[in-house]
């Protein structure tokens, strides 16, 4: 998978950057040094072409996702991060993903927690709408979404929320009067939530 690698402090967590529709590797590194500047950074870059744009997974239509590639595209992210995590010698990772990148951290998280405990969800919605029995007890997530977002409507986040804690992980929800985008306030909140995790 094309990405990109930068190393940093041993001590903190990498961050795992997954971009939204139609951007790029370098699309959160600006989030990434807001939200622990010292942190290593792997941003890999989507696989999918929809009309040129990169994606994570095709989709059907806006906002009907094909749950077959969901699943195949969030087992090959997993075994890219695990086969990154032996090439760069990192344990802890955290997904931060903004968008189509959230949901696909989601889908990694929510299935392969082999791969990712830990994630950042900016506007995200539930991936899948059928996913296994797992125990994602050790798992932490949180995920920030205004009130007013037509691509990723509080109920299909609501969704997402309820299918991480009924499999027992760790979910922190920001919630903001606003549309598709990250805040300053979303960024702020998420950067103390990681500082929590890493205490």
């Amino acid at each position: 998978m094309i990405h990109r690698y930068a190393e940093g402090d041993p001590d903190l967590p990498v961050l795992v950057l997954l971009h939204g529709t139609g951007g790029g590797p370098d699309d959160l590194l600006s989030v990434a040094n807001e939200l622990s500047p010292e942190s290593g950074t792997l941003a890999p870059a989507g696989p999918v072409s929809e009309n040129g744009a990169a994606r994570w997974f095709r989709r059907l239509s806006e906002g009907v996702f094909d749950h077959e590639d969901v699943r195949a595209r969030a087992d090959e992210l997993a075994d890219f991060l695990n086969e990154a995590r032996e090439k760069y010698g990192f344990g802890r990772a955290v997904a931060v993903g903004f968008s189509n990148g959230a949901n696909i951290a989601a889908a990694v998280a929510l299935t392969r927690p082999d791969a990712l405990r830990e994630a950042i969800l900016f506007s995200s919605m539930s991936p899948l709408p059928e996913l296994p029995r797992l125990d994602l007890t050790g798992t932490r997530i949180f995920l920030s979404n205004g009130e007013q977002d037509p691509m990723a409507p509080l109920p299909a986040n609501d969704a997402l929320v309820r299918q991480f804690r009924e499999r027992h992980a760790e979910v922190a929800t920001h919630r903001w009067p606003g549309g598709h985008q990250v805040t300053v306030e979303g960024i702020s909140t998420a950067k103390d939530w990681l500082a929590r995790v890493g205490a």
